[in-house]
């Protein structure tokens, strides 16, 4: 019999070993799950007894959050918007009647704040602390919990980072983020922890940062403190396995630039939700990155018929009681096996030349624009071209930085089409490499006999202006529109086009968008 132990022992700590433990991390906003009690701290739209938020409209949402929590399934699950510990405790209660039981849990407790972060687990708790950020009640504590995973201490540090709204400007993001940046350089040089939580802060920010947040003078939390950037580009895995603690890898980047997001406000989606991991998941040793499991949780019932999120409805100001939340869940799966890089997994980005956009109505994965030089820009909008003879396309509320003359390697994350307008929306770009002499790249009066396509530049062009349009001597005419408040000419004005911007919108037309880029010469 004592052989017959010895001998299961040796064989179950071998198939450990062999095969290893595997778990999920997921991260949830449930967009505020709050209880029916009054307690001085709630938003307006969730005080007992106005906005028809109720016991019974409470407790609608809190099975739906539980719905969703138990189909996620996550050995452990980072969640925000947690009003206090009764209604998390309402919330576990839940869950366990459901069947899918949470035996650890932590949440904070800061003071009138009027949402908390909390963490679910299914491995046990060795210790848990708040990081306090600033004692301002609408800046949110860090939770930190130490985990045993398989007698490995393993760190989740659960985030809420403030809202671009309410003048949420990216210094509030960077101050938070550089509390956790620092709490991370006392770890130990291979401690294993997960960056999860809604940072309110986009995958790419350092080259999507909107310019009336832009505190900080391009410097963003989430890109330069926490370090998911080097040399203006996002870190790959092959970069990540060699840098040293401190860079991080952000788990978006493991899906096509079309699958980015978890997050819609006013039509835009965008990855704000985050599962950021340290090199330390790559090192080969105790927990590991699964590499390429990371998604975005989305079952049908989360979804609109539009494809948006099915988010809790609110309605002439008062709770309906249908939804869910505004966020969908992200989920990634980590292994006590040593990492290894799926194979015939793209580990470069592929080259294109602009042309190639113009045939693809989305992405399937990020793409590489070489030697790109921004030749004209104004306002939102801005066209790069690679050759003055090739096609240019538009960079549209993304080229933050980028500077008229440089020429730039772009990697392109997304594009859209617009009324027919090709755009590029996301992309990270290099520094620059030099500087291009642009007046080639613009058409002039000569070819206006020649076909023209769209996102050209138009210069020094000389027509006529009548019925909304511009007639050339040509015998030709274009659609022109004037994006400039106020600004009328009379017909059969002759008129110097300084720049227009040869877009598209049903069909060619001419776009102006400064005074200063037309002239009235009679």
């Amino acid at each position: 019999m004592g052989y017959l132990l010895q001998f299961l022992f040796s064989f179950f700590l071998v198939s450990s070993l062999l095969f290893g433990s595997e778990f999920s991390i997921a991260s949830y906003n449930v967009e505020n799950l709050f209880d029916a009690k009054y307690q001085g701290s709630e938003y307006d739209d969730y005080i007992p007894g106005k906005h028809n938020w109720n016991e019974r409209t409470a407790q609608i949402k809190l099975r739906n959050t539980a719905e969703v929590i138990c189909d996620i399934n996550s050995d452990i699950i980072g969640l925000q918007e947690i009003e206090n510990r009764y209604v998390f405790d309402e919330l576990k209660k839940l869950l366990k009647v459901a069947g899918c039981e949470y035996r650890y849990s932590a949440i904070t407790t800061k003071p009138f704040s009027s949402v908390q972060v909390a963490l679910l687990s299914r491995y046990p708790i060795v210790s848990q602390r708040e990081i306090v950020v600033s004692p301002n009640p609408k800046v949110r504590n860090i939770l930190e919990v130490t985990l045993d995973i398989d007698s490995k201490p393993f760190l989740v540090f659960v985030n809420h980072w403030k809202s671009k709204s309410d003048g949420g400007k990216e210094s509030a993001r960077v101050k938070t983020a550089a509390v956790l940046a620092q709490r991370i350089t006392r770890l130990g040089q291979n401690s294993e922890y997960v960056i999860i939580g809604d940072l309110n802060s986009k995958h790419d920010a350092p080259n999507s940062l909107e310019p009336a947040l832009n505190d900080t003078g391009g410097i963003t939390a989430i890109g330069d403190i926490i370090h998911t950037y080097k040399d203006s580009t996002p870190i790959v895995k092959s970069q990540i396995i060699k840098l040293p603690k401190g860079f991080h890898y952000n788990l978006w980047n493991e899906l096509p630039a079309n699958k980015r997001w978890s997050y819609s406000f006013k039509s835009q989606k965008s990855a704000i939700d985050h599962i950021i991991i340290p090199p330390s998941l790559f090192n080969g040793h105790g927990i590991e990155y699964k590499d390429n499991t990371f998604r975005v949780f989305a079952p049908r019932y989360l979804l609109n018929r539009y494809g948006g999120i099915n988010r809790w409805k609110i309605k002439n100001g008062n709770h309906t009681g249908i939804g869910y939340s505004d966020h969908l869940p992200i989920i990634a799966f980590f292994t006590t096996k040593p990492f290894k890089i799926i194979k015939n997994q793209q580990s470069t980005i592929p080259k294109r030349q602009i042309e190639y956009f113009y045939q693809i109505e989305s992405l399937p994965s990020d793409m590489l624009i070489e030697n790109a030089t921004i030749i004209w820009a104004r306002k939102n909008i801005a066209i790069i071209k690679q050759t003055p003879s090739g096609r240019g396309i538009a960079l549209y509320k993304c080229q933050n930085g980028l500077k008229v003359g440089n020429k730039y390697d772009i990697t392109v994350h997304e594009i859209k089409n617009y009324k027919g307008l090709k755009e590029i929306i996301s992309i990270s770009a290099s520094k620059p490499k030099g500087i291009s002499n642009i007046i080639p790249f613009f058409k002039n009066n000569k070819s206006l006999n020649s076909l023209l396509n769209q996102n050209e530049i138009l210069k020094d062009i000389v027509g006529v202006y009548k019925n909304h349009k511009i007639h050339f001597t040509n015998g030709k005419s274009l659609p022109i529109f004037f994006k400039i408040k106020n600004f009328t000419i009379k017909d059969n004005s002759k008129v110097k086009i300084l720049y227009g911007h040869l877009g598209y919108y049903k069909g060619a037309e001419i776009v102006i968008y400064d005074k200063n880029d037309i002239e009235i010469m009679e």
